[in-house]
């Protein structure tokens, strides 16, 4: 059965935590000084947040599997996507191990296909990732949502 995967960018860990835990009405299944993980059944996500993402937001979507016959599957449907799929293979990253591909959809949001095979005792390097994604850069546009909004700013 997949789980998808929500990868949150935050900037204060432990308060990000206590809201995540009220809001989901759970704790986190694993908890670092720069990372934590809610594996939630209902509805079933695997929700993580961390301080590695270059600005607060969304860092990335995911589509989680538990079997290698499952992943194999949503490789093909990355392929059949379109656009360019970067298979990084049997990695380290937010403290598990996994085999893991990725691709970006249209709207350039980057999207992690992936099987979860032990944990591990570090975050990971990122080898690999760098190429596939690190949370996008936003483009400055008017109307769009900015970090710190100047009060003296009135494009719209």
């Amino acid at each position: 059965m997949k789980r998808l995967h929500v990868h949150v960018s935050v900037d204060d860990i432990p308060r990000s935590i206590g809201f995540y835990s009220a809001l989901f009405a759970a704790e986190p299944a694993v908890v670092k000084s720069d990372y934590a993980k809610w594996m939630l059944e209902d509805p079933r996500v695997n929700f993580a947040i961390s301080t590695r993402g270059r600005e607060p937001g969304l860092d990335h979507l995911g589509i989680q599997v538990e079997t290698a016959e499952e992943l194999q599957e949503v490789y093909a449907r990355l392929h059949q996507a379109g656009g360019n799929v970067i298979e990084q293979g049997q990695t380290t990253c937010c403290y598990a191990k996994s085999e893991k591909s990725w691709i970006d959809d249209p709207a350039g949001i980057a999207w992690e296909t992936f099987h979860t095979t032990g944990e591990s005792t570090v975050y990971g390097d990122g080898t690999g990732e760098n190429r596939a994604r690190v949370a996008h850069e936003k483009q400055s546009a008017c109307c769009a949502p900015q970090p710190a909004p100047k009060p003296s700013s009135a494009c719209c």
